[in-house]
């Protein structure tokens, strides 16, 4: 069974249940029992029953904590949410309408850092070390003070939650540092990108650092690993290399003929190397650890190989180049780091991290491991998201389909929504694979109180409400979220022709069908009289309507015996006041991959959907979107570090300094949306002196320019299974 056919039965029993209206989450547990005993039920998935009873109990009786004990002589209380509608709400009464649409807020789960595996750590000092002298620095070097440090990885939130998370949560300090000892590297502009993407996320490091920065450092404790015998150069080739290793059959492990050779020798021949007389893949500088232990990661791995390539910040400096073996424990070591923090795969790596500090006796971090999170229905690897972009499968590494952390930033993701689902699902040893719609299901509850609301009419039909008169115009106010009044109202005009959405007219009618047909008349939304349709126009290329003719039914009174089943949202038609605004493109993206596990498959490029994305043409928005977008890139620009000033002088900031992702509204019955980068906005200056308010501010855009270009991309549904076809 599906998580959605579990929800519907879940939600119908406890709907239905007078014993669970009468007391509510008291009856959690008994109601749970009775649902695991349903026959229907018998198959499903148990955590798709668990979190379905809880979702029901939170839309129909609201959260947990706010609800009052229940006596005997308690009253039974009539659920929090109107019952839903036979077309699965989208038709229902506009304020019902918010209501059966809205995504119910989950309980927040304690932090990461309080309970789990994370809050069981060892206080700084607490890692023994050879020499306990080396601890006494240690802590004297930090304050006794939580270190950590962030190796980039771009695509990892929970890594960047973690790192930076547990050094702030205990009142220490994080390090973004720049592993940089492959000049070779590929995606430079890609790693670049991560300052952005941690500071986007909430964090600021406290120090950024480079590998580069100890290439001397390194290069002198190699010599040093050399002078004690823990170090020798080696000729071999990779094919020999792997053969000693016991090759493709996992055979018995044999000493390097080059393992023997004298002190003298290998440091002499190192300095060759360091000097430029040796050429890529002729001579290595490995580690001589133990060929005996049963851990890869100890028989002699490589700290040293020559590398003919201009470094980035080093230039042509160095011929030599550290590993990551040999630079990630040692650069450790330097930063004083408390906490090495990293993910399981590197558990076997642990062994030699130790291995290398201790050899040279040098403070040995401790290397603590978690699990990746991994998003099912995706891909993550650098290597495969660079063939996807190289085979033009995506615009780029920030597209909008990928889970890259600037491809969600691009779509409108909140970075608040992924660090609050990055703690939902706590953090151990093991690896959490996670559906996608759970993730869209945390983005989507933030957006719910987050977010205005605007109507948007995505593939329009233009309606001519015949018995207004040509110069009808009246105002309508209202609250942009009907919930947080904190965020102001708009007034949008209506006129004698409006616009409304394809799918909410039918030539058809039907008695599931509650919107607008010839039979049956539909409300519009916060107007005070419904409509009729009289007529329609259809193209006889197309064969879809384009045009409909109606009557405003404004000759009696709306009572509850003829008050509509439904009503629409709609824009009206008025170039006095430059509505409806127009958007150039909507991008409306699906996944990416048909399958739930596209890397696993021999050839993930042919699980690859052709139609993740469809884009709309001629998409339509009330005029109220322009004071959603000024107060939203005015609070993004107000947040901005050239604004965070000890100064008292206004400061000025570039507009370009934010993104426009910072601009998400949900479109009405439609979806959660923001603008894309590539939209077009036409300031009225390049820099804006920034109040401390958003009052009274003049604004930041020229709203009626022909230069202005909107496109929007589609951040996630109003709801995971709404019912209504978008398209």
């Amino acid at each position: 069974m599906t998580k959605e056919e579990v929800k519907a039965i879940v939600m119908k029993y406890v709907a239905s249940s007078e014993k669970a209206k009468e007391s509510k989450w008291a009856s959690l547990g008994k109601t749970t029992g009775e649902l695991k005993k349903l026959a229907v039920l018998k198959w499903c998935n148990p955590i798709d029953l668990k979190s379905s009873v809880d979702e029901s109990f939170l839309e129909l009786f609201g959260p947990k904590d706010a609800q009052p004990t229940c006596t005997a002589s308690s009253k039974p209380a009539p659920p929090t949410n109107p019952k839903p509608k036979k077309n699965g709400g989208s038709d229902s009464n506009p304020t019902a309408l918010s209501a059966s649409k809205e995504t119910p807020a989950a309980a927040e789960p304690p932090s990461i850092f309080e309970v789990g595996m994370l809050s069981q750590l060892y206080p700084p000092g607490g890692n023994p070390q050879k020499d306990p002298k080396l601890t006494q620095d240690h802590l004297k070097a930090t304050g006794g003070k939580v270190v950590t440090r962030f190796p980039p990885e771009p695509n990892d939130s929970k890594a960047i939650a973690i790192n930076f998370g547990y050094a702030a949560h205990h009142g220490g300090k994080c390090i973004l540092r720049y592993d940089d000892t492959n000049p070779e590297a590929e995606e430079q502009i890609y790693i670049d990108s991560i300052l952005d993407i941690v500071r986007w996320l909430g964090f600021e490091p406290a120090q950024i650092t480079y590998s580069s920065d100890y290439f001397g450092k390194l290069y002198e404790l190699a010599e040093q690993l050399i002078l004690i015998d823990k170090a020798y150069v080696c000729f071999c080739t990779g094919a020999e290399i792997k053969a000693n290793r016991g090759g493709e059959e996992r055979g018995p492990r044999k000493a390097c003929v080059h393992r023997t050779l004298p002190v003298e020798t290998s440091l002499a021949e190192f300095r060759k190397m360091r000097d430029g007389h040796y050429q890529p893949n002729e001579i290595i500088l490995r580690m001589k650890q133990d060929l005996e232990d049963g851990n890869p990661q100890m028989w002699d791995l490589v700290a040293y190989r020559v590398l003919n390539a201009s470094h980035h910040r080093t230039r042509d400096q160095w011929k030599i180049y550290p590993t990551y073996d040999f630079t990630h424990c040692l650069v450790d070591s330097f930063e004083n780091i408390s906490h090495s923090l990293c993910t399981t795969e590197f558990i076997q790596s642990r062994v030699s991290y130790e291995w290398l500090c201790h050899a040279l006796n040098v403070y040995t971090p401790r290397q603590t491991e978690y699990g990746r999170l991994n998003l099912e229905g995706t891909v993550m690897s650098k290597r495969k998201i660079m063939k996807l972009v190289n085979e033009g499968h995506v615009e780029g590494w920030d597209d909008p389909r990928l889970y890259t952390l600037i491809a969600l930033r691009r779509r409108g993701v909140p970075p608040e929504a992924i660090l609050k689902f990055v703690n939902s699902l706590g953090v151990a040893t093991a690896v959490s694979n996670i559906a996608i719609h759970r993730f869209e299901q945390t983005v989507r509850q933030h957006l719910e109180l987050s977010t205005p609301r605007l109507m948007m009419v995505l593939k329009p039909i233009k309606v001519t409400i015949s018995n207004l008169p040509d110069d009808h115009l009246e105002f309508i106010d209202r609250p942009v979220h009907p919930k947080v009044p904190e965020m102001g109202s708009v007034r949008v005009p209506f006129t004698k022709v409006i616009y409304i959405e394809r799918d909410d007219f039918s030539t058809v009618h039907s008695e599931d069908f509650f919107r607008l047909t010839p039979e049956r008349s539909v409300g519009l939304f916060q107007v005070p009289y419904p409509i009729k349709c009289n007529s329609w126009e259809i193209d006889p290329k197309s064969g879809l309507v384009t045009e409909l003719v109606c009557t405003y039914e404004n000759d009696r009174a709306v009572t509850k015996a003829n008050k509509p089943k439904a009503y629409i949202h709609w824009i009206a038609h008025s170039e006095t006041h430059h509505s409806p605004v127009k958007v150039h493109e909507t991008r409306i993206y699906k996944t990416l991959f048909k399958s739930t596990n596209p890397a696993s498959l021999d050839n993930f490029l042919t699980d690859v959907d052709p139609n993740s994305l469809e884009i709309v043409h001629g998409s339509m928005l009330e005029t109220g979107f322009w004071s959603v977008c000024e107060r939203s890139i005015r609070a993004a620009l107000l947040k901005h570090p050239s604004h965070k000033s000890d100064s008292e002088t206004k400061r000025n900031v570039d507009l370009e300094a934010v993104g426009l992702e910072n601009v998400r509204f949900q479109g009405m019955r439609t979806a959660y949306f923001t603008l894309d980068k590539s939209s077009s906005l036409h300031p009225l200056v390049s820099q804006h002196s920034l109040p401390e308010s958003q009052d009274h501010s003049p604004p930041l855009f020229d709203h009626h320019s022909p230069q202005n270009q909107l496109v929007l991309n589609w951040i996630v549904s109003l709801k995971e299974d709404s019912g209504k076809k978008i398209g």
